[in-house]
């Protein structure tokens, strides 16, 4: 069993990715994601090929996934392909400004895939997309912040359990 960690496009991602990596406590592996092009301008990032090597390195085994931002489609894709593989997810930040329509329909389509699954966090004042535009979405718990941070460790924690 894995618990991946899968970061928001931007380099200032990487903070939360170490703080989460460290906030769990598990006997498994937790495998936190540092995406290339963030020390390497000339790697495209490619949300499909993500998605596909992180299938491929599972070899069928069992994963959590805690997600942030363009995160959360990465682990979408992932839900999508192996959901049996899936355990608990955690999507915090769902980027509704930043993905185009049919990656929004590919998050809602895992979300569904998955719901029993599937915890949201999501910031009331998210400038990537509020509460009020995802709360329909399934089991979204709204925090009271203004900005497209999602330190809620603890809360990580206690779902995983």
């Amino acid at each position: 069993m894995q618990t991946l960690i899968l970061p928001g496009f931007s380099a200032s991602n990487k903070e939360w990715v170490d703080e989460t990596a460290k906030s769990i406590k598990s006997d498994d592996i937790i495998r936190p994601f540092y995406w290339m092009h963030w020390t390497d301008e000339n790697f495209k990032f490619d949300i499909q090929e993500k998605a596909e090597l992180i299938v491929k390195h599972l070899r069928g085994e069992k994963a959590n996934i805690i997600a942030k931002s363009l995160g959360t489609l990465v682990a979408s894709l992932v839900c999508k392909m192996i959901p049996n593989q899936i355990e608990k997810v955690i999507l915090n930040g769902i980027p509704l400004r930043n993905v185009n329509p049919e990656e929004l329909e590919i998050i809602k389509f895992a979300i569904q895939l998955n719901k029993d699954k599937i915890i949201i966090f999501q910031n009331n004042n998210d400038p990537h997309g509020t509460f009020e535009e995802v709360k329909g979405f399934g089991n979204v718990v709204m925090k009271e912040r203004d900005d497209h941070n999602y330190p809620f460790f603890e809360e990580f924690q206690d779902f995983l359990r």
